[in-house]
């Protein structure tokens, strides 16, 4: 498993599996579940986790056999652990769920060191004019009182190359019939506070929705990279912010491999250029 910035020098058997959501658990489950003469499905992952014919033929009962499967051995093995998992499904040969599954993996771990990160912090000095959720103060328009966090339709991926996009998609969706209103992190969002944590924040808590603008530069950015991870990595009810990829210019690279399951709002397609718009202004009122 190829790791990013923030895994680059943790061993991955020192993150618990609790650090894995619903979301990557059910995915496996999609891979593992059904039977297969060509590939080890969850019976043979269960082998390998040392469980008895009795257990598996119990778990066989299961609606969802694997989800069972790992909830049982993160109870019954205190060292159930991410890097412990994917060195089974390495003996199983399974490597094809790593390569599909690794982005979701390797946002789960992030999020879970930053939390213990946060965790192991001092509790800050409070300021009594500071709005102690710190969910106010991160945007221009949010209320000074902390009454009212600004709210937005999508939250707005982008590289730096490709902001006169951004600035068209403004004029398209903000000032046009549509009256849509994007949080552009360039133009709505305050200096001074950290990065990745503002970014959570405005994905998961003040965004309906997300728009991802590719281009070839979008896989040079570790913003861009980041954030996607993070969306992806949502529990099921708050992934209801559903992310929409947008492909504004022709590119050299492949599209990104992360992203190749969810349907494009391909602007450079001129058959259907007239309908762009409105087809994503639509999406993000959804």
């Amino acid at each position: 498993m190829a790791c990013g910035g923030e895994l680059k020098d943790v061993d991955m058997n020192s993150i618990p599996l609790i650090a894995l959501n619903y979301t990557v658990r059910n995915k496996l489950s999609l891979y593992l579940n059904p039977s297969a003469i060509v590939a080890a499905d969850w019976t043979r992952l269960a082998e390998e986790l040392e469980y008895d014919y009795l257990e598996i033929k119990n778990f066989q009962r299961a609606e969802n056999p694997t989800l069972k499967l790992l909830e049982d051995w993160e109870k019954k093995c205190f060292r159930a652990t991410v890097g412990g998992l994917l060195e089974k499904l390495k003996n199983i040969e399974r490597n094809d769920v790593l390569t599909d599954l690794e982005p979701l993996l390797e946002a789960d771990c992030i999020k879970y060191l930053r939390k213990q990160r946060e965790l192991s912090l001092p509790p800050p000095i409070q300021d009594q004019t500071v709005d102690s959720s710190g969910s106010c103060g991160l945007t221009t328009r949010d209320d000074p009182a902390g009454n009212m966090p600004e709210l937005f339709d999508a939250f707005i991926c982008y590289c730096p190359q490709d902001i006169e996009f951004v600035q068209e998609m403004i004029r398209q969706l903000e000032q046009k019939s549509y009256h849509l209103k994007l949080c552009v992190f360039d133009r709505d969002v305050l200096p001074g506070s950290c990065l990745w944590s503002i970014t959570s924040e405005l994905i998961e808590k003040r965004c309906k929705k997300m728009v991802v603008i590719i281009s070839d530069d979008y896989f040079d950015s570790n913003e861009c990279d980041f954030q996607t991870k993070f969306a992806l990595s949502l529990c099921p009810g708050a992934r209801e912010k559903r992310l929409i990829p947008v492909k504004y210019k022709p590119m050299k690279r492949p599209f990104p491999n992360i992203l190749r399951f969810i349907t494009v709002c391909d602007y450079t397609n001129q058959s259907t250029k007239s309908w762009f718009w409105e087809r994503l202004a639509k999406a993000l009122m959804k």
